[in-house]
């Protein structure tokens, strides 16, 4: 599935790993990352959210969003091998991956874009998914124009550049996914001075 416009615009890959390899990553990645609680601050307020999150990438990549600063955890075996993966279907580099563990759907994530700074210009987003299939959401930020993908097991999604500046994602809560989900965000970042 593609969409494409001068605003941006996307290509679902759809699974690129089999059933059994998802299952053996998801479990590696549940079991090997150092998950934390994110922490927010909303209207000055630091807050924990209740799904958890880890910074990993090259070394001495910061991250900040949402007033928080996260210094990445150098790649993992699997990180790296997963990476290299994403990086030669989607024929781009990436430097450093936000991953977000989700226990049920009813933790979920609100409108927002990926156009922080510190993102080396042209942003490409690549979104890899695993355990709970789960519905994400796209919405021009002027025209409320919207498209949505079912986000399967083992699957890829490539949000490309300058999407992240026209237009804003979500993964929506919902009582009906009692199963977790792991994601990986892939990007390249600006290198620290």
């Amino acid at each position: 599935m593609k969409f494409q416009s001068e605003e941006g615009s996307f290509e679902y890959f759809g699974k690129i790993f089999t059933k059994k390899e998802s299952l053996r990553f998801f479990e590696h990645l549940r079991q090997e990352i150092d998950w934390q609680f994110d922490e927010l601050v909303i209207f000055g307020k630091r807050r924990l959210t209740k799904r958890k999150v880890a910074w990993y990438g090259d070394d001495s990549i910061e991250y900040t969003y949402s007033g928080t600063t996260r210094m990445a955890l150098y790649w993992t075996p699997l990180l790296m091998e997963l990476k290299l993966q994403v990086e030669q279907k989607c024929g781009l580099t990436f430097n450093a991956c936000l991953l977000n563990f989700y226990h049920t759907g009813e933790e979920g994530m609100g409108w927002h874009s990926d156009n922080e700074k510190s993102l080396e210009e042209p942003i490409h987003i690549a979104s890899l998914s695993f355990g709970a299939e789960r519905r994400f959401d796209m919405k021009h930020q002027k025209t409320g124009d919207k498209k949505s993908v079912m986000l399967e097991n083992g699957s890829l999604l490539l949000m490309k550049h300058p999407m992240q500046h026209y237009w804003k994602h979500a993964l929506p809560k919902t009582k009906k996914v009692k199963e977790p989900r792991i994601n990986l965000t892939f990007r390249l970042m600006k290198l620290n001075n």
